[in-house]
């Protein structure tokens, strides 16, 4: 798989993979696993647990968005908005970084604690039944936000070696979170979906009615992150940024009731960086000053 082509063309197919698999999102998970990481440990994790835990989260999203380019090879070049991911690189080198990616996982994970080996092979399969969800149910939004919740509370099994109410709390927010702003990302794929026949949340509920489900997730996770931070004792610290998270929802719901595309992308990209990037930081002070 090694090329010996120039520097530039090199660089190029690095940004090829890196759009594939949209590797600017891996932003919005990260931030809630480090989080929980930095809780668990009391704001010093060991060197050697952060780059193990950094090495399974980006190997397992990695491996879930190659799966499902994969899967929805076909379906993807019938879908205008998703026309051109086949052109960026072969289905066989897609295929091959699947399989690299999904190994480095599991040994990464079986590298942390005898817990996180027995349940990798289940954090692995259930990030790949997002993929197939959408043939099936109209719930995919809610297995995506699942197979994203996984983060923290992977990391805090990580830190700990057992589960316990916090990280469960961490996860629900996540699950209600990715939901909500799936659901909204989904608008755009309302006329595709319907003419291919998948089964589709926006098709079953409307535009209208689904952002309005969206309003609601969005509202739920902000409740699952102040109930995380009373059940693991967070300072006034964390609970002052909880205003500034749901500015940037309220920001994304205004520019998705626009139904304005661009402005969705946008708004989707912004706001939800800024979410993970204010609970990392609130996390972060939170720890610090109670230590």
């Amino acid at each position: 798989m090694v090329s010996s082509t120039p520097h530039a063309t090199r660089e190029s197919a690095v940004i090829r993979f890196l759009r594939l698999i949209r590797f600017s999102h891996t932003i919005f998970a990260l931030p809630f696993a480090l989080g929980a990481l930095l809780v668990a440990t009391n704001g010093r994790p060991p060197v050697r647990l952060l780059a193990l835990v950094l090495t399974c989260m980006v190997c397992a999203r990695t491996a879930a968005m190659l799966f499902n380019r994969v899967v929805d090879w076909s379906l993807d070049q019938r879908n205008p908005r998703t026309a051109s991911r086949h052109k960026l690189i072969s289905r066989a080198a897609a295929i091959f970084f699947l399989v690299l990616s999904s190994g480095a996982f599991l040994i990464a994970a079986a590298s942390i604690n005898r817990l996180t080996l027995i349940l990798s092979p289940v954090a692995l399969a259930l990030v790949f039944v997002y993929s197939l969800t959408k043939r099936f149910t109209a719930a995919s939004h809610f297995f995506l936000g699942l197979a994203l919740s996984i983060a923290p509370v992977g990391a805090w099994i990580a830190a700990t070696g057992q589960l316990s109410l916090a990280p469960l709390l961490l996860g629900a927010g996540v699950v209600a979170w990715v939901a909500g702003f799936d659901v909204i990302y989904a608008t755009q794929d309302f006329e595709f979906d319907r003419r291919e026949g998948l089964h589709s949340l926006v098709v079953r509920l409307g535009i209208a009615r689904s952002l309005r489900l969206a309003q609601w997730l969005h509202l739920a996770m902000l409740l699952a992150l102040v109930t995380f931070g009373w059940a693991a004792s967070l300072g006034a610290i964390y609970f002052a940024g909880m205003p500034l998270v749901a500015a940037a929802l309220w920001f994304e719901h205004r520019s998705a009731a626009r139904l304005d595309l661009a402005g969705i992308n946008r708004a989707f990209f912004q706001s939800n960086a800024f979410v993970s990037a204010v609970f990392l930081t609130c996390v972060w002070g939170a720890v610090a000053a109670s230590g």
